[in-house]
């Protein structure tokens, strides 16, 4: 088997899964709790939390835990625009983004909040000149995603936090779901960025489970409200195991990373040399603004998800585009923003890599790419 789609998920780390496994069995108490069952589980919970501050270099108060990249979403851009409903009325996102941000936003939409949508340039990246010029006296929220989940386009986050420093009543948010352990976050992290979500499962961690960053002194209204946990913004007991699963599985990350830097980038690479050889293959996501695990391409005449299928027989797994839509049969929104036609959009499917992916899964993946695109040519 070929395991070419980590950006829909990512298989668990035996080390995280053996974790959570532990601390299922050993710690038993809530962290609510008072006695010394709930203390020993408080203990870790706030270890766990510590460590994955200190794994992206924030301070463990700026560390909260949601059940992942949707919740997390979902909190940030609703309380956000609840928080500040008395400085303004308007968000703004691009057209690129993840549904957990763009159908929140037309859900508050509905609800009579303001959107406006930055677009993208033909490569699929956020135009900081047209988001300067939708900034109005009401504006109050600005989500951006770090890394586009469908063709993989690095977004100008720095340039932007820049921009944003005249503005610094306005909420700025990053979906990093799709960055972390890949590109780069430290550098934008703690600069003029607010708020970012990340999912354990996109890193080797369990499902079910992520975290916010929230910027200390910035105010956001609870999505969940209840029992008064993490610091009363986000009730409900804690999953304790899988919460310490994430931090195991965070480390492991970012050091099979720093060992291996280039290891995605290069397979990615062989991959695009060796699809460029193919007169009806056209690439969405080459050069180095695009993030190294993310290929997205298009095989001209043959729709995206008869490619995933007819690769699936031969136990190759790939996507199409995000994983999120593709049970819906929806083409890429990310490539309609870029303008590419329809017929290319249809066809797109994304290639997800991985540091466990190896150069002979990509000899393997072209040796089949191969028959099949003889046998597609037959067909047209």
């Amino acid at each position: 088997m070929i395991y070419f789609d980590n950006s829909a998920t990512t298989p668990i780390f035996p080390q995280s899964l053996d974790a959570y496994v532990k601390t299922s069995q050993r710690i038993i108490g809530n962290p609510s709790s008072l006695h010394d069952l709930g203390n020993q589980a408080n203990r870790l919970l706030q270890q766990a939390r510590k460590q994955i501050a200190e794994l992206i270099e924030v301070t463990p108060e700026e560390v909260y835990f949601t059940s992942g990249g949707t919740e997390g979403d979902n909190w940030v851009v609703k309380g956000s625009m609840i928080e500040k409903r008395e400085y303004g009325n308007h968000m703004i996102i691009s057209g690129i983004e993840h549904p957990a941000v763009s159908e929140t936003a037309e859900q508050l939409k509905a609800l009579g909040v303001e959107v406006s949508i930055v677009p993208v340039d033909e490569h699929g990246f956020v135009r900081i000149d047209e988001l300067e010029k939708l900034i109005r006296k009401d504006t109050v929220l600005i989500s951006i995603m770090a890394v586009n989940n469908e063709v993989g386009s690095i977004q100008p986050i720095l340039e932007i936090s820049k921009l944003l420093n005249a503005y610094p009543k306005i909420h700025f948010h990053v979906d990093a779901v799709q960055a972390i352990g890949k590109v780069p976050l430290n550098e934008w992290l703690t600069e003029r960025v607010d708020f970012a979500t990340f999912s354990a499962h996109k890193f080797h961690g369990p499902r079910g489970i992520g975290f916010i960053y929230w910027k200390k002194g910035r105010r956001l209204a609870p999505l969940l409200n209840g029992g008064g946990q993490e610091k009363n913004q986000r009730s409900g007991t804690e999953n304790v195991p899988a919460i310490v699963a994430m931090a195991k599985a965070l480390r492991i990350a970012l050091e099979r990373k720093n060992q291996k830097p280039d290891h995605t980038k290069n397979l990615k690479e062989a991959l695009i040399q060796a699809l460029k050889s193919y007169d009806k293959v056209t690439i969405f996501s080459e050069g180095n603004s695009y993030a190294p695990h993310i290929l997205c391409f298009s095989l001209k005449g043959i729709r995206g998800e008869v490619l995933v299928h007819a690769l699936e027989e031969k136990q190759i797994f790939i996507s199409t585009t995000s994983a999120c839509s593709s049970r819906k049969h929806l083409a890429s929104s990310t490539l309609h923003a870029m303008c590419v036609p329809n017929d290319l959009a249809t066809s797109a499917v994304r290639i997800s890599l991985d540091e466990s992916n190896s150069m002979a899964e990509v000899e393997q993946f072209m040796i089949i790419f191969k028959q099949l695109y003889k046998k597609f040519s037959t067909i047209n």
